[in-house]
C-alpha cells in the first residue's frame, strides 16, 4: 500500500502476444478513480521511455482518493494495446 501525497514511479512495458517489446505510438497515461472516473491524462514523450517498450511517470499519489487505477496506452500495428493496474492508498 502507498501513502498519500506520496511520489511513486508508474511503469509498464508493452510487449506482443509472444512476449516481444515493442514501440507503440501516441502513448498516454490515465489514472481513474475506483469508480473508473478518469481523474487526469498525461501524454506520454520519450523524457519517460527507460527501455524499448518501457515507459514510466513519477506520479504524486491524492490525498482524497483510497485507490487508484492507472492505464499506458498506445497504438502498435494500428491497433491499441494497453497495460492497466492500481494502488490502494492509505493516509497515515
Amino acid at each position: 500500500m502507498a501513502l498519500a501525497g506520496d511520489t511513486v514511479r508508474l511503469k509498464c512495458h508493452f510487449k506482443t502476444f509472444d512476449g516481444q517489446s515493442v514501440e507503440p505510438t501516441d502513448i498516454k497515461l490515465t489514472i481513474y478513480d475506483v469508480n473508473k472516473q478518469q481523474i487526469e491524462q498525461i501524454a506520454l514523450t520519450d523524457t519517460n521511455k527507460e527501455s524499448t517498450g518501457v515507459y514510466f511517470y513519477d506520479y504524486v499519489l491524492p490525498d482524497d482518493k483510497r485507490e487508484i487505477i492507472f492505464e499506458f496506452r498506445g497504438l502498435y500495428n494500428n491497433k491499441p494495446i494497453l497495460v492497466r493496474d492500481s494502488i490502494k492508498i492509505q493516509f497515515n
